[in-house]
């Protein structure tokens, strides 16, 4: 256990979770999509109490350093995506809309539909051998390491990991700290740019636990970091390593970022400005411009105008002017997923070579990668300031 981690609690926790059930969203006359809906919706398993997972707590207190990312289903069968995608499209933060049309797009096509997909997109990347997503063993990992490198501050400070959307939930995990004694907790969204789609929900997930704590502790939480120093070195120097390893030279690398609807921007979200900064800093400090580094965005959902240019006509039209050498990262993803795993490495991948490309290159994310521990141990040690 290092520096008081918690983190190997976290698979006893996942099994025994069962997540509340919820009132019922569907429209009247929609049996056959209630009876499919019988699994719980909300975050899997919560503990039954912290008890479960740590016997004592300790006499002194204790500083918890929390680190969340987005989720994953708990398998890679339609029923446990499902499950998670009901999760994620029902968080109002993601879609804003709650109209009966809505819900009746949701549960009757989204839902049925997307989930038999995307468990066949999960199973080409599942991690077969700890029966995880990828994002789950890379955000484990990252915890545990930033565990090991924090030791200095103090056996008191203890380090553990969550998902937004899944398993381990925030609020187990908080309730685990909280039994531990830790009375001042940061938590970390490892979201470099903010937006209310990703930060904010983990915010508000936070606050969801602790209006239930009559002795709350004290809360900190890391703000966006799109234009820090140390993320902006990690993210070049981790560039420029693997493109030595590379047996081609790319004609254009291309920073791929989550897409949103413009109609968040226009009420006032600040993330498309600052994927903007983070990648006008990157031109700076690789010495390339806007034609040899550009920015798209991926993963569009829906019929509404989202932000552009979309990676997937990037992609394409690089190939039919003549690029046959690219290389695409993806800056604003902190740990390897499906967006970039299987999304960027394979569907891009494959339309690029479509349209008469030849080498493509998906860059990793920082992960738990030198670089990338060095960037959150900063980050870690910056925020504890003043408690640590």
């Amino acid at each position: 256990m290092n520096n008081g981690s918690l983190i190997s609690t976290d698979d006893a926790l996942a099994r025994q979770e069962q997540g509340p059930s919820e009132p019922d969203e569907r429209l009247p006359g929609s049996e056959a999509i209630a009876a499919s809906e019988a699994q719980p919706a909300g975050p899997s398993p919560e503990p039954a109490t912290a008890e479960t997972a740590i016997k004592s707590a300790p006499s002194t207190t204790g500083i918890g350093v929390l680190i969340v990312n987005l989720g994953t289903p708990d398998a890679p069968t339609p029923v446990a995506v499902r499950r998670y995608l009901k999760e994620f499209l029902t968080d109002r933060r993601v879609i804003e809309k709650n109209s009966p049309l809505w819900k009746a797009l949701l549960y009757g096509f989204i839902l049925p539909l997307r989930s038999r997909r995307r468990a066949r997109d999960y199973e080409k990347i599942w991690n077969r051998d700890k029966d995880e997503s990828p994002i789950k063993t890379i955000t484990r990992a990252q915890a545990e390491k930033l565990g090991e490198v924090l030791e200095p501050l103090g056996k008191h400070v203890i380090v553990d990991w969550a998902m937004r959307y899944g398993n381990p939930s925030i609020a187990s995990r908080l309730e685990v700290l909280v039994t531990w004694g830790c009375e001042r907790i940061l938590i970390m969204p490892l979201y470099p740019q903010y937006s209310a789609a990703t930060t904010a929900t983990v915010c508000d997930e936070v606050f969801r636990f602790m209006q239930r704590e009559r002795r709350q502790p004290a809360l900190r939480f890391l703000p966006a970091y799109y234009e820090d120093p140390y993320y902006i070195e990690a993210v070049a120097s981790s560039l420029q390593a693997e493109l030595k390893a590379l047996p081609f030279t790319p004609d254009v690398i291309l920073a791929s970022y989550h897409g949103m609807p413009r109609e968040a921007v226009a009420k006032g979200d600040p993330y498309a400005a600052q994927c903007t900064r983070t990648i006008e800093l990157l031109r700076a400090q690789l010495g390339l411009d806007e034609n040899k580094l550009m920015m798209s965005f991926q993963s569009r959902f829906g019929r509404a105008q989202w932000l552009e240019p979309y990676t997937i006509n990037t992609v394409r039209v690089l190939a039919r002017k003549g690029v046959k050498n690219l290389v695409v990262i993806t800056p604003g993803f902190a740990a390897d997923c499906l967006e970039t795993l299987e999304e960027i490495a394979v569907e891009n991948a494959r339309m690029f070579k479509r349209h008469g490309g030849e080498n493509f290159a998906a860059i990793p994310c920082l992960n738990d990668s030198d670089a990338g521990m060095l960037m959150l141990r900063q980050l870690a040690t910056r925020e504890l300031k003043g408690w640590a």
